[in-house]
């Protein structure tokens, strides 16, 4: 373990961005896809921020992470819950499924991969 402002700073800024979507942005391309590409780069940073582990298997962590509440999603877990009328869960779990959400995890995790190494110092 060990605590980086970097990530940490990354992890603030990215929820507040999330935070103002869910609560101000009612679009039909910031707020589903957006959303959703932003999402897995937080989830990414606050586990960076806390643990040193490498990239590849943190990423992969996330995105096999996204897909797993996806697949609850595509079972409606939060009916079956019976919590399908909090807004928090719907918020946290999101609604249903949809193999956007899929394709938009992917596209975030592959920016976080080629931003992590293009900022990696050069081996000689």
């Amino acid at each position: 373990m060990r605590f980086s402002i970097t990530y940490f700073l990354l992890t603030i800024a990215l929820f507040l961005t999330e935070l103002c979507i869910a609560l101000f942005i009612h679009d039909t391309f910031i707020r589903p896809y957006f959303g959703d590409f932003l999402v897995v780069i937080l989830i990414y940073c606050s586990i960076k921020s806390v643990l040193d582990l490498p990239v590849l298997k943190v990423a992969i962590f996330v995105l096999l992470f996204s897909f797993a509440i996806e697949m609850l999603q595509y079972c409606d877990l939060i009916k079956k819950l019976g919590i399908e009328k909090s807004t928090l869960a719907k918020t946290v779990f999101g609604h249903s499924f949809s193999w956007s959400d899929i394709l938009a995890y992917i596209c975030g995790i592959v920016a976080v991969v080629l931003v992590e190494y293009a900022l990696m110092p050069r081996q000689k």
